[in-house]
């Protein structure tokens, strides 16, 4: 019962926050439009006044942070099962370190990309403005290593639930591990797959070179 009060505590708290921040929303927008400053709410206007650079190290950030953030989550998890699987049957120790492998791959992915991102940054002269193509390779770096490290954070998760569950069914019995490592290997294809689409984005991103 007291489990049932707490989750809908929780759940009325985040309803009112929510409904909270949509009324502000739409209030500061009623007032802006009916006090002819409509103008003022111009989002292409707020993200062209914001720098490139800031972009690009946004999306630098993500990469690698997320990546990381999921390679030591999918450790936490695999790393609790196998050391307590290992009490009972220590056998399943070395074996399973592979799952340790796969998450900390998950964080090298990341960091890889993180180097090839940060590559396209340069600096120039910003006192006559910025070009179009710098905009657009900040806006592809932000997008390209928030895609890169959602992907890799989804991944750690993936390989560190599965490499959980390899642990345990290898306790039991040792003929499951290989079944399930090969679920474990195509779980962690996701963050090479996220890996792809980063490359994709940025691939026609030049280098910053600002106006001329």
């Amino acid at each position: 019962m007291a489990a049932y009060y707490s989750y809908s505590y929780s759940s009325y708290a985040r309803n009112l926050l929510g409904a909270t921040i949509a009324s502000l929303a739409v209030w500061a927008g009623l007032y802006l439009l009916l006090t002819g400053r409509g103008e003022r709410f111009n989002v292409g206007g707020y993200l062209l006044r914001i720098s490139p650079y800031m972009w690009a190290l946004y999306g630098i950030s993500f990469c690698i942070g997320l990546s990381v953030v999921g390679a030591a989550w999918g450790i936490f998890i695999a790393g609790s099962s196998i050391l307590g699987g290992a009490v009972r049957t220590p056998r399943i120790a070395t074996k399973n370190l592979i799952s340790i492998i796969f998450c900390e791959v998950v964080a090298i992915y990341g960091v890889i990309m993180a180097i090839v991102f940060s590559a396209k940054i340069q600096a120039v002269n910003s006192s006559s403005g910025f070009s179009r193509s710098d905009y657009y390779t900040g806006f592809s770096l932000f997008w390209g290593g928030l895609a890169v490290g959602l992907s890799n954070l989804i991944c750690g998760l993936a390989v560190g639930i599965t490499g959980s569950n390899a642990a345990v069914a290898d306790a039991h019995d040792q003929q499951l591990f290989v079944k399930i490592l090969v679920i474990e290997i195509f779980g962690s294809v996701i963050g090479l797959f996220g890996l792809i689409v980063g490359l994709l984005v940025t691939g026609k991103a030049e280098d910053f070179a600002g106006l001329i």
